[in-house]
């Protein structure tokens, strides 16, 4: 039998082997620009939706500042506006694969009392019925090691008593809680999952992938597309993964239009919107579509499917991006899963992403 035809991931392997991936293809998609539709099915709410200092969250992470010891503060806390020499503006640092700081969640360097708070954390900057899923995908994603081997933390400013912020990072995954004191930008700012659930190259379905589904709801807006907005839908090649800066109101964005969708066609185009705000808290989800709503809902955004990286030549496309004026998730499904994620309610916010 013919070994198995290994695809070649450089966003990962520049980490793996310790380079940095310089990928970097020229892309564009010129597009009308769309009419504000009203869409139905969200009700976002009429105050200020964001996590707060005394969010769940947010709480404990003021819990574990004051557990930490003057020299573990010197190794993991940082001041609000730190600049890394390499990575710039550390708090806000996003990556496929990548440790903020050294020691690891599960090593000695913490607590077992320390451990147990971060790990609470965590499971609060999640829906809970997502908690076992993402622990399958770290799980999966370090060759089955235990929880928080591969996981490093870091805290930026003082819990409170001014804005602060939480990041968690490792492989395949980079989340944050702030309680709102990055004012503009959801989730406290760019976010990353991935998962390699059946190996580095996933096979086409992506057995075992906990995000998967998602990219199964985006493929069926496409099926329900006529000729035409099929081939306004289907872009030739994808851009690099790390490529998700925002580009305002008056961006050109690939893929068809949201206000060209039909109704029906817009209501599966919700369901794909709550299947990917599903993992995360409640206070996130209500934050996401507060900043949505600000530049005019889905409507004034694009949907992109990419010919380019589609496993099995099935034309079920693996890779697939939503984006607006403050809006980018981006769904790359080849070799296997990336996800980058990017909401803002201001898209003069700069990015801060390597691949």
């Amino acid at each position: 039998m013919a070994a198995e035809k290994r695809i070649v991931c450089p966003d990962c392997e520049a980490w793996e082997n310790g380079e940095l991936s310089r990928r970097d293809f020229l892309w564009q998609a010129s597009l009308a620009t769309a009419t504000v539709v009203s869409l139905e099915g969200f009700a976002v709410p009429k105050v200020q939706a964001a996590p707060k200092p005394t969010s769940a969250a947010e709480s404990l992470v003021k819990v574990l500042y004051e557990k930490l010891t003057p020299e573990q503060k010197k190794v993991v806390c940082f001041p609000w506006d730190y600049k890394d020499p390499q990575r710039g503006l550390l708090r806000t640092h996003v990556s496929n694969n990548w440790h903020i700081t050294r020691p690891s969640i599960a090593s000695e360097f913490f607590t077992a009392e320390q451990r147990d708070i971060i790990r609470k954390i965590f499971c609060n900057i999640f829906n809970s019925d997502w908690v076992e899923k993402i622990d399958k995908q770290l799980r999966d994603d370090t060759g089955g090691r235990p929880w928080g081997s591969d996981q490093n933390i870091a805290i930026f400013g003082r819990p409170g008593e001014e804005k602060f912020m939480f990041v968690m990072t490792g492989r395949h995954l980079t989340i944050r809680c702030d309680g709102n004191s990055e004012e503009h930008v959801a989730f406290g700012g760019p976010i990353f999952h991935g998962h390699a659930a059946s190996g580095f190259n996933e096979k086409p379905g992506h057995p075992g992938n906990v995000f998967w589904h998602q990219a199964v709801e985006a493929n069926k807006v496409y099926q329900m597309l006529d000729d035409r907005q099929k081939k306004l839908a289907l872009v030739d090649r994808r851009p690099p993964e790390s490529r998700v800066p925002f580009q305002g109101p008056g961006g050109k964005f690939p893929g068809i239009p949201c206000s060209e969708l039909s109704r029906d066609q817009k209501a599966q185009l919700e369901v794909v919107l709550r299947s990917l705000l599903e993992p995360y808290r409640k206070e996130d989800q209500d934050e996401v579509m507060e900043c949505l709503k600000k530049h005019g809902g889905l409507d004034k955004c694009h949907l992109a499917f990419y010919k380019e990286g589609d496993l099995g030549d099935d034309g079920e496309w693996d890779n697939w991006r939503l984006e607006g004026p403050a809006f980018v998730w981006y769904f790359r499904g080849t070799p296997h899963v990336h996800i980058w994620i990017n909401v803002a309610d201001d898209p003069s916010v700069p990015l801060n992403a390597r691949g």
